[in-house]
Order: structure tokens, then sequence, then C-alpha cells
């Protein structure tokens, strides 16, 4: 599997790195998932590899990207929170040293809220800028289906003011993508596909 290839070119083969990303990659897998799957985590890493000269280290970057929704269970910022814990427990084994591991654990924090990236985060840009890549796909309309399925647990109602209240949160930025290449590609799709989905939540459809 190319995933695990590159999960040991991150975290070596040892046998602690080798049973992590094997959990990693169970994980991503669950099957309640419908968006945060290993597609996404897959497509992240995509992205990175291409806006990864404007980070301060891609490793720690990449590491962060295969933890950053590792938990989850659709509670925004406890998902996250545990990810990160996930992250701590786990790196050392594999011999990542203390500082990466922290700078990883902050990164997949940083995740919960793509809004409070501090200006100067470099690595910080890169994972988030990654993370919202999707934001800018030409089959948008599939990414919101699938987050909807991901919350199946909540009501519509419920569900359209929270939706609609991240999308305006978002859109209310300076700027969605803060590394120069990213914002290139991606700022004015992306901007034009969140007005249509508000415009859409607005309607009454979810």
């Amino acid at each position: 599997m190319v995933l695990i290839e590159g999960w040991s070119a991150l975290a070596g083969d040892s046998p602690a790195a080798r049973a992590t990303g094997a959990e990693l990659v169970a994980r991503w897998a669950e099957p309640h998932r419908r968006y945060h799957t290993l597609d996404h985590l897959a497509a992240v890493l995509t992205a990175i590899d291409g806006l990864a000269e404007a980070a301060d280290d891609p490793v720690a970057v990449r590491l962060a990207a295969w933890f950053h929704d590792a938990v989850y269970d659709g509670r925004p910022g406890r998902d996250e929170e545990r990810s990160a814990q996930l992250a701590q427990a786990t790196l050392p084994r594999c011999g990542v040293d203390p500082e990466r591991v922290a700078e990883v654990a902050r990164l997949v924090r940083l995740t919960a809220a793509h809004d409070t990236l501090a200006p100067g985060d470099a690595n910080g840009a890169v994972l988030c800028d990654a993370d919202l890549a999707i934001l800018a796909d030409a089959d948008y309309e599939t990414y919101r289906t699938r987050i909807r399925q991901e919350y199946r647990h909540v009501p519509d109602d419920l569900f359209t003011m929270g939706r609609a209240d991240v999308l305006r949160r978002l859109l209310a930025t300076p700027r969605l993508y803060r590394t120069p290449q990213a914002y290139h590609l991606w700022e004015t799709r992306a901007r034009a596909n969140m007005e249509t989905e508000l415009t859409t939540l607005a309607s009454g459809k979810v």
C-alpha cells in the first residue's frame, strides 16, 4: 500500500513504527467514516507534497497529517485533542524526537479551528492549506454530502446552524489559504463553493 510506504519513510521500519502505521490505517478505515477516510488522508498528503517547500519541518507536517483525524467521532475539538494525545503517546516509541513530537501534536490541535492560525506559522499554514484543499474541489457537492453523512446523528436544524457558522467563520478570514501557492490555486474556487453551500443551507436543503 502506497500510504504505508509513505508512513515508513516518515516513521521508520521498526516494529513500533509498523504497529503504529497499521493502527493508523485501521482508524482511518473505520466504517462510520464517510469523508474523513483513507482517501482524505491520501489527498491531504498529496496536497502537502505540493506545498512542502513552504514548511519549516515538512516531516512534522506529514506526521501531523497522519494523526490529524486519527480519532474521529464527529466531536469537533475533542477529536483533535484525542488525536494529538495519540501522537504524543505513540510517536516516541517510533523514535521520533521529543521536539518533533511536540510540534506534531501542536499541528494536530491547530486543525480544530483553521482560522486561528497565527501569522508566520509556516508548518501550520501548509497543514491547514492541505486540509482545506477540498473546499476548492470541483466535486464539492460530494464532499458536502459526505460531511452530512458523518453528522447523521445531528438533527437537520442543528446541523444547518453549525455548518453555516463554520462556513461564515472561514469566509470571514482575509485569506483561507496562507501559502502563496495554495492561495493562487484554490482561494477563488473555495470561496465560491462555500458561498453556494451557504445559499443551499439557507434554502432549507441539507
